[in-house]
């Protein structure tokens, strides 16, 4: 066995088999060859572990469908990893009606090994711990700067996750002389082994000075602190180099198959 299928495996076990609702109000269960998250209130619904075979899959896929469709939600995903069976279920999910987006690269690193050497920040540039709306809204403003585009969900999200549940959630703004550049969060389980880095992002003006890496060794400082092993990203394109070199390994690849429902369009 390597690291990477034996760290592969106990995610699977704690983060998809054993998936927990991510916010107040929604549901995960175990549904016959699935693990699923139902959030009719406007939060994530989606798929995220399965163990289908070829005779199953089909039927699977419409009753997750039927599921969901009858929950009335506007859309889940069925997050699909490189390693699931059978080998062509996204070939089936596209002809059930789910549209790929962009595959990510799940990966890990040994807490311990990130953060130990945080790079220096740019003259004039903070990192701020989020624990209010203010602080909320200057991330939702950094988030528009690096991918030009809003996220209202999300910040509903952030803020009842703040709200409800402080200890799962760390949320950073990156300040340049007070502005908000580059913003990231980390997700997590108590008493699991992997806390998530998800959201790092940085304005253009902003990249290639080290801000996302210091957002990353912030994240593993804080996760080591907690005693948590493992640290997790999916990464995109863009990120996967950088957090290579930081010490993290691609486990497999992932990608979201989107099934939007019609009678809410």
């Amino acid at each position: 066995m390597t690291f990477e299928t034996d760290v592969r495996d106990l995610y699977d076990a704690e983060e998809r088999r054993g998936a927990v609702t991510d916010r107040p109000g929604a549901v995960v269960e175990r549904a016959g060859a699935v693990v699923r998250q139902c959030a009719p209130d406007g939060g994530w619904n989606a798929v995220v572990w399965s163990d289908l075979r070829e005779d199953t899959a089909d039927a699977e896929i419409a009753a997750q469908v039927a599921y969901f469709a009858g929950a009335g939600v506007p859309r889940f995903e069925w997050k699909l990893y490189g390693h699931d069976r059978p080998a062509d279920l996204g070939e089936r999910l596209g002809a059930a009606g789910f549209v790929a987006e962009p595959a990510e690269t799940l990966m890990v690193a040994r807490t311990a090994e990130v953060g130990a050497e945080p790079p220096a920040l740019p003259d004039g540039v903070r990192i701020e711990e989020v624990t209010d709306a203010a602080g909320v809204d200057l991330m939702m403003e950094a988030h528009r700067l690096a991918f030009d585009e809003d996220h209202p969900g999300l910040r509903e999200q952030l803020l009842g996750r703040l709200e409800a549940a402080p200890q799962t959630l760390m949320a950073l703004v990156a300040l340049a002389d007070g502005r908000p550049v580059s913003a990231a969060r980390m997700e997590i389980r108590p008493g699991g082994s992997f806390a998530g880095l998800w959201g790092g992002g940085t304005a253009p003006a902003w990249r290639g000075k080290g801000i996302y890496r210091a957002l990353v060794a912030h994240r593993a400082a804080e996760a080591a602190r907690r005693g948590i092993p493992y640290l997790q990203v999916d990464a995109s394109p863009d990120s996967r180099p950088i957090l290579h070199r930081l010490g993290f390994h691609a486990l497999t690849t992932t990608t979201p198959y989107i099934w939007t429902n019609p009678t809410t369009t």
